[in-house]
């Protein structure tokens, strides 16, 4: 039972830093070139890149806990794993659409995976400071 928490937990904050902090954003144009606001919106988005990796991470081993949690998460280690260096490569305005669909692939495929064991995922944003851990 405190498996499926923790996992509600942790990929809920990873998909809250993901829309909030790299999705939105991005949709809206703030990491273009000469956009305003563009280089505070790059520093989170690479904080909230490397922040929910690490929830994902956190997820992941939680999963272990719960015999189907961690039957409907273990093929989506490989796409949690490819997310590891686009939280810096946010942060130097490198990413692009491929980067940032990435991020909502691999949050979509966890939200479902805790779905169809029982362990339903909402977005939870984090504050600034957990960011920053």
């Amino acid at each position: 039972r405190l498996a499926k928490t923790r996992f509600v937990a942790n990929a809920g904050l990873a998909a809250g830093a993901t829309y909030q902090w790299i999705v939105k954003p991005y949709r809206a144009g703030t990491f273009k070139k000469g956009a305003e606001g563009r280089r505070l919106a790059l520093v989170k988005a690479g904080l909230a890149g490397g922040f929910a990796y690490n929830r994902l991470k956190a997820a992941s081993e939680n999963a272990k806990g719960d015999p189907l949690l961690s039957k409907a998460v273990a093929p989506l280690t490989a796409g949690i794993e490819s997310l590891k260096g686009l939280g810096t490569k946010l942060r130097k305005g490198e990413a692009g659409e491929g980067d940032v669909g990435a991020f909502e692939s691999v949050i979509d495929s966890i939200k479902n995976a805790g779905k169809d064991a029982g362990a339903e995922v909402k977005d939870k944003v984090p504050s600034t400071s957990q960011l920053t851990g």
